[in-house]
Order: structure tokens, then sequence, then C-alpha cells
């Protein structure tokens, strides 16, 4: 019935004079809670149905969105589209895909959990992980627990004939909590979201890890300036491969914006170093068959044996490069596709996180990165960072108000992921070493 009425939408935008179009739309729920202390705090539903046209007057594009699906406005909308597609600029590379396809059966990727929880359920995961993070000797204070839920349903379709759908759910659990007393507080937090509630952390873990790691952090020094091997906690590891998602992104290597715009084919991590880009694997939280315009989807080694294999590619893109779309759009209803990345990870390595640091006489464990400084044109990288010194190749004193500075460049060739890769958050790493990082401090 939906793509039925997007199907009758695009028809309009045909007769107002579009040459193409495509619309999409989504239809989102989303619950979420929040206690404090034993009070609740916050409890919110909302619902929302999202529509963007965009249509092509020759080589001219232009989108309006609309916050509903009503029948009676297609024409004016789609009028309205039209005629604001004559007038602007022409772009060259801009058009629907070539490459869309019939969409497949999206079941197979279990995208939707079909249990929704009831407020009751919610309130009592986010009351359970609260109490749990409280219990931990040394925890004086909460910042909350929460919990959530949600669900969006997506629909494309273009004149090209392409008609799709699939739904996507989240539950979510986390707690924030604080220990020591006066100015020397200090704040940390767990948090964990999954496709569907079977694979969810149990909400007293989330509190537990919550609270250890709040109180971990307490009486932390400034450390002096050094250059030293830097290991990254697997909950900020995958920061670094998010730089290099940003840096392979088709749109960023069209404008010749991208530090690696020259090294497609060449080798930019160690020998034996792979990142996977997965939009196949069951349950992940960016998996879908096809793409934002329709293309059809398929898991990739971006890098293999330390070699950058592809670009991140949507059409437009692909046309300025004179290449073919990787299947990666993703779009809004008020913008254009672009593309982006959808389950990346750095596939594990062999050596446990202990044997990865057992010969590290003085170096830096980095739990939690603040702010960003990346320049994308040279690589050159530096960021806010706390976490524990590692001395004699164990953890020691927690440090704070640091900052760790390189190259992604220079960094990437010496980076060692280890072999507890976890999939927690859509862009995901193992714990990795870095060496020669300087680290400035006092």
């Amino acid at each position: 019935m939906t793509l039925a009425a997007l199907q009758d939408l695009i028809e309009h935008a045909r007769k107002a004079g579009g040459d193409a179009a495509d619309a999409v739309l989504f239809r989102g729920t989303s619950v979420s809670v929040e206690r404090r202390l034993g009070q609740m705090e916050h409890l919110e539903r909302a619902e929302s149905t999202d529509l963007g046209l965009r249509v092509f007057v020759g080589h001219r594009a232009a989108i309006v969105s609309a916050s509903s699906l009503e029948p009676a406005r297609f024409a004016s909308l789609a009028q309205r589209a039209v005629a604001m597609a004559r007038i602007v600029p022409e772009d060259p590379f801009a058009g629907l895909s070539e490459q869309s396809d019939a969409p497949e059966d999206p079941a197979g990727l279990e995208t939707a959990d079909p249990a929704e929880p009831s407020i009751a359920d919610l309130i009592e995961r986010a009351q359970t992980a609260e109490e749990a993070a409280l219990q931990v000797a040394g925890v004086t204070n909460s910042e909350g627990g929460s919990a959530g839920y949600s669900r969006t349903d997506i629909f494309l379709a273009t004149s090209a004939g392409f008609a799709g759908s699939y739904a996507r759910t989240s539950h979510s659990v986390s707690a924030s909590v604080l220990a020591g007393s006066g100015t020397a507080m200090q704040r940390d937090y767990d948090y964990h979201s999954a496709t569907h509630l079977a694979d969810l952390d149990d909400p007293q873990t989330i509190g537990r890890r919550a609270g250890d790691r709040a109180v971990a952090r307490l009486n932390p020094i400034r450390p002096p300036t050094a250059r030293l091997p830097v290991v990254y906690d697997p909950r900020v590891a995958g920061s670094l491969i998010g730089h290099l998602a940003g840096a392979i992104n088709g749109a960023a290597i069209a404008r010749g914006t991208s530090f690696l715009k020259d090294k497609l084919g060449q080798r930019i991590f160690a020998p034996g170093i792979v990142v996977r880009d997965d939009p196949r694997r069951p349950r992940g939280p960016s998996s879908r068959t096809f793409d934002a315009e329709g293309v059809r989807t398929a898991a990739r080694a971006v890098i293999e044996d330390g070699v950058l294999t592809t670009w991140l590619l949507d059409s437009r893109s692909a046309r300025q490069l004179g290449l073919r779309s990787t299947g990666h759009a993703s779009r809004g209803t008020s913008g254009p596709p672009m593309p982006a990345a959808t389950n990346l990870y750095l596939a594990a390595g062999r050596e446990t996180p202990a044997e990865l640091m057992a010969d590290i006489a003085e170096g830096l464990y980095v739990t939690e990165l603040i702010g960003n400084s990346l320049n994308p044109t040279t690589g050159d990288y530096s960021r806010g960072a706390a976490g524990f010194m590692i001395r004699g190749g164990a953890l020691a004193e927690p440090v704070s108000e640091i900052t760790i500075a390189g190259n992604l460049i220079e960094m990437w060739k010496t980076l060692r992921p280890a072999n507890d890769l976890v999939f927690r958050r859509g862009t995901d790493a193992p714990t990795v070493r870095v060496e020669g990082m300087v680290m400035a401090g006092a």
C-alpha cells in the first residue's frame, strides 16, 4: 500500500514534467525512558512520518519533503519539485542509478524484532541498570539509567521501476554514574544497543560496568609529554576505522579533499590487516539488501592484507570517478543520497589484549576520546583522551586531561588488532595498539 502510494507520487512528478523521480518514506516509532536516583525523569513516545521526493529535469534535480503521506497533496508536491528543478544549476552527474534491480526479501537479515517492549519493561531495564551501578562501592551519584526502543520502516520507489521496503528496530540500555566527591569526582558510563532484544546485554551487567569504570578513574594524574605506544579500548578503537570510512567516502574522493585520494590499490595498513563492510550481516544495525538508490548491497573487504581495495560509492560519486556504485548510498528525506558505510569492522587479530600489551614498558591505554581534530586532506590526527597508563605490560594509574596526536597514515601502518572483536556499535574494532604516538600532558 505504501509503495503503491510512492509510485503514484512519482507518476504525478512525471506528469508535471519530470524526466525521472524517486521517493523515500521513513515511518518511525520510538519510546525512551530515563530514571535517576529512583525517580522517573523522562518518558517519551514519538511517531513520525517523513516523505522525500526527488525529481530530475534533465541534469537538474530538486528535492521536496513532507511530514505525511497524503495522496491529496501529491499533485502540488510534484509540481513544486519540478518547478524547483527547472531553475537550479545543472549537475552532469545527477540521475537515478542504472544499477537498481528487483529487491530481495530482507527477512534473512533479521533487521526487525517483531516484539515491541511495554513502557513497564523499559522502566524496569532503566531502573535495573542504574541500581546495579549505584551498588558498586565508590559510586556516589548518578546521571541516570535509560532504556529505549525504536522501529523504522523504510520504503523506496523510483521511476525506473524499483520498489522495495524493509524495517529496522533497536533496543538500548545505558547507565551513567559518578564516583568520588567534590572536585575529585569522575564520571563514566556503559551503553548497549541491539537490533533484537535477545542480543541486548543484561541491564544489571551494563550498570555494573558503568560503576566499575567510574570508580577506576578516581584520582587521575596528568603524565608528562612523551612519545609512546597507545592501546585503544574496543569502545573507542572503532573511531580509527570510522576515520577510514570518511577518508574513502566517494564524495570526498571526487572532490579531491581526502588524504587517501591517491592511495587506491596501495598498502596503507600492515600486511594481514582486514577491514570489512558487511551490509548482509544478520541483525546488524545497518544491514540492508539494497541501498538508498535501490542498488543491491554486498559484503566487501575495503582493506585486504593491508591494501585499500575500494571507495565507498553512491551513483553520483561513481559517475564522477568513472566507476560503478558499491551500494553505499544513504539518504534522508531532505537531501540527496551520499555514500556511507554500513556494518564496518576491523577483523580480529590473534593476540589477546594482554599479549598485545605485554612488552610495553610505558604506554597509554585509552578508554575515552574527547573532541575531534582531524585534517581530512593530510590525515593529521589529534584527540583529547583519558584512560590509564601502561607500565610493565599492565594497566596502572588513571590519566586525564591529555591529548594524543599522530598522522593516520603512520598510525595505520603500525596498527595491531587483538582477538577480542565483538559487534556492538555498527563500526567495530577489537582492542588495537598503535606505535609511536605523541601523548601531550603536563
